[in-house]
């Protein structure tokens, strides 16, 4: 890589560096809100580490005329993740006096809006370190949102060529620059943040509380300020939760298009549609199930499976009691769901709900091609042809998706992880869902107990699954690296 490319890379790293520095003094002033100037030093001196490295970075400026090019942004997509949150884990390691590793495993969970923890007694834990695992959240989801707009579509790895609105040239005239769109999703995503923040206060949390959990609902994080999750408000809560999860599980660029005039570019959309229905379906279904097995009344069932439905579909995370308790069944149901995520260009994980639906209609084509072999099948999803580019850009995602989660897998089995563990475990690191399933890392659980290597690996199934495989996976291969 020639060296102005990687000063220009660096000087963009600075900013980043220098703009995370910044965001400490969010957490900070949360100390001095709460009167603990005791805990300040450990974000004073992180802040400061974190400025001076960015500083320098920054300081021998942008090298004149240099373009990066689609290779050089893979590269710097990776790479800025990394350095984030290697810099974002100094404030939890100086202050929860863990070992880095923790600390990195805890940031890597935030930023990438996975929702895994290895921190306990969060109720009494200190406001900085609350505040600051929820920012991690909010700034990783808007980050994602990002360039799953902007950049993933250039690397023909995300799904966003798909929907970008109704009209296959809202690109170019609702948003002529991409400065504007990311200004407008930026907007859209403070309003949904403050909205849902009102709506928690109102249903009866501490302003504190509806803070934290309006920026990790909205980015479909799950980290929380009590180690019982959601199970520890109010069930007028639970509902605030599943109605603004479901919309951080949406396509925020149609949020965009519909909020500039074209009012039925979410409700039109083939995406949406599958995943508003999808989610009811399996509420009303799943919450009959449990009403008739149990001694809930049905819309305590409902809620209940509402909410843990919804968490574990947009990669949340928030838990409503240990739903593995309810029978094999139960547990089988939430291991498929861990795979399925919301949409495209949404804060959540997983698979995406556009890429099943391109299968589905794959599937059907073929069929009708064996029926009537000379027949001329035309493809289409969400009124876009799908092209030879797409379905191999699909098939080659879902691929490696599986590959990665079964090799994450076994190699947890090795350092003696039990089956359970591995698989749950490697399925909701690269699904960033949060918690896996059984007596360890399951909703009643956390990853404090797991090896220090279980840790580093999970950490990079997370960004692995985050950052949608291929753009890792492409900095692996030799020719990448070839001048």
């Amino acid at each position: 890589m020639a060296l102005p490319t990687l000063r220009i890379i660096g000087f963009i790293l600075g900013i980043f560096l220098i703009t995370l520095a910044a965001s400490m003094g969010v957490p900070m002033g949360t100390l001095l809100v709460f009167d603990r100037t005791e805990e300040l030093n450990a974000f004073l001196w992180a802040s400061l580490i974190t400025f001076g490295c960015g500083m320098a970075l920054v300081i021998p400026g942008r090298p004149a005329m240099t373009q990066l090019r689609p290779r050089d942004m893979y590269f710097l997509t990776t790479v800025s993740w990394l350095v984030v949150c290697c810099f974002a884990a100094l404030p939890m390691m100086l202050l929860q006096h863990i070992s880095y590793t923790d600390a990195f495993f805890e940031t890597m969970s935030g930023i990438t809006t996975t929702g895994s923890t290895v921190l306990t007694g969060l109720d009494h834990a200190s406001p900085g370190v609350l505040m600051w695992r929820s920012m991690l959240q909010w700034l990783g989801g808007i980050g994602f949102i990002g360039m799953a707009v902007a950049i993933l579509p250039l690397l023909r790895v995300g799904g966003m060529r798909l929907f970008q609105t109704e009209s296959s040239d809202w690109s170019q005239k609702a948003l002529p620059r991409s400065h504007v769109m990311a200004k407008a999703i930026l907007i859209v995503y403070l309003g949904l943040t403050l909205a849902c923040g009102i709506a928690y206060w109102l249903s009866g949390m501490t302003p504190f509380e509806a803070i934290n959990h309006a920026m990790t609902t909205i980015a479909t994080g799950g980290y929380s300020t009590s180690d019982n999750s959601m199970a520890n408000f109010s069930p007028s809560a639970h509902w605030v939760a599943v109605v603004f999860m479901a919309l951080g599980g949406m396509p925020f660029i149609l949020m965009v298009s519909t909020l500039r005039g074209n009012r039925y570019a979410l409700l039109k959309d083939q995406q949406v549609q599958g995943f508003v229905v999808m989610l009811v379906l399996i509420c009303l279904g799943f919450s009959l199930w449990l009403w008739a097995k149990s001694e809930h009344a049905y819309l305590d069932a409902l809620r209940i499976v509402s909410l843990n439905v919804v968490s574990v579909v947009t990669t949340t995370g928030y838990a409503l009691g240990d739903y593995t308790l309810w029978g094999e069944f139960a547990v089988l149901v939430f291991f498929y769901l861990t795979f399925i995520g919301g949409c495209s260009g949404s804060t959540s994980g997983g698979l995406k709900i556009f890429r099943f639906q391109v299968a589905y209609s794959l599937l059907r084509a073929n069929l009708q091609q064996l029926v009537h072999p000379r027949a001329v099948i035309k493809q289409q999803y969400n009124r876009h042809p799908l092209d030879e580019e797409i379905v191999r850009s699909i098939l080659t995602f879902s691929f490696f998706f599986t590959i990665s989660i079964g090799a994450l897998a076994l190699a947890l089995a090795l350092l003696g992880l039990d089956m359970l563990t591995a698989l749950t475990g490697a399925a909701t690191a690269v699904c960033n869902v949060g918690p896996g399933l059984g007596s360890i890392i399951g909703p009643a659980g956390n990853f404090s107990t797991l090896p220090d290597a279980a840790k580093w690996l999970l950490s990079a199934g997370m960004l692995l699954g985050r950052l949608e495989i291929i753009t890792v996976l492409v900095l692996l291969t030799p020719a990448f690296w070839r001048h």
